[in-house]
């Protein structure tokens, strides 16, 4: 788990931003239903992003996240894995994630995502991002190497090498990539190791695949956390580079 159930984004709430959210039920292809979360700005957006969130699925911090986003005029849909194992409603912060992860599936995953970039493109994104965070760092990344055309994929502290059960990682599959890739790593993340993501850096660069790899030294997995004020000064630089990705390629 990347997060307290009391964390948020230690970004600002923008005052006056006008936007309007709510809940979805959003169906997969396979016919999967799965719920997600829907932030957009006051007006038409012409980019999107799709928040991939960690092992434990949509709750409180992915909403405020996209609200955040929504409040800087990109349309945010931040999705949930579990509607194949757990259904569509909301659930406690007692929620035994675990053997729902467990249960999950590349293509079940990929399949939801492609849901949620079809839904914002039906309403105007003419480029879509994905934003993930550890699961979905991950998840992100391979979303760029799964066929939906995105205009880019940022993942904070996401595994980017062969999964537990010997699955192809994004290391290993960067000459699919097919759109830019933003990488926020933590230093000190005690899973994720120096090595693991000068790999990274070296397929994508192998690959020509556009990408920048950033690791904050001493951060741990998890530091984009608004308690987490001993790394404010990471988060910060950590949001401006998202943004600036996002205005850099949403072109």
């Amino acid at each position: 788990m990347c997060f307290d159930s009391d964390s948020s984004p230690p970004i600002p709430a923008l005052s006056g931003g006008a936007l309007t959210h709510e809940d979805l039920v959003l169906e997969s292809d396979d016919g999967t239903q799965f719920a997600a979360f829907v932030a957009l700005p006051d007006g038409p957006a012409s980019a999107g992003v799709v928040i991939l969130p960690d092992v434990r699925g949509l709750y409180r911090f992915y909403e405020e996240l996209a609200l955040r986003f929504a409040e800087r005029g990109y349309a945010a849909v931040a999705i949930d894995y579990f509607g194949r194992t757990a259904g569509v409603d909301k659930r406690g912060d007692d929620f035994e994630y675990r053997p729902h992860v467990e249960q999950t599936t590349s293509e079940g995953v990929q399949a939801d995502v492609a849901a949620a970039v079809e839904w914002l493109r039906k309403r105007g994104c003419s480029a879509v991002f994905t934003v993930g965070f550890c699961f979905g760092g991950r998840n992100s990344w391979l979303a760029a190497a799964s066929g939906h055309d995105l205009a880019g994929a940022i993942g904070f502290y996401g595994r980017p090498g062969a999964g537990g059960d010997g699955s192809p990682g994004p290391a290993q599959l960067a000459d699919r990539i097919e759109a830019p890739v933003l990488a926020l790593q933590a230093g000190a993340d005690r899973n994720i190791t120096a090595e693991d993501n000068a790999a990274f850096e070296e397929a994508l660069q192998a690959a020509g695949v556009e990408h920048e790899v950033v690791t904050y030294e001493g951060a741990p997995h998890s530091f984009f956390d608004r308690k987490q004020e001993a790394f404010e000064e990471a988060s910060t630089d950590a949001w401006r580079r998202v943004l600036n990705f996002l205005e850099h390629h949403r072109k």
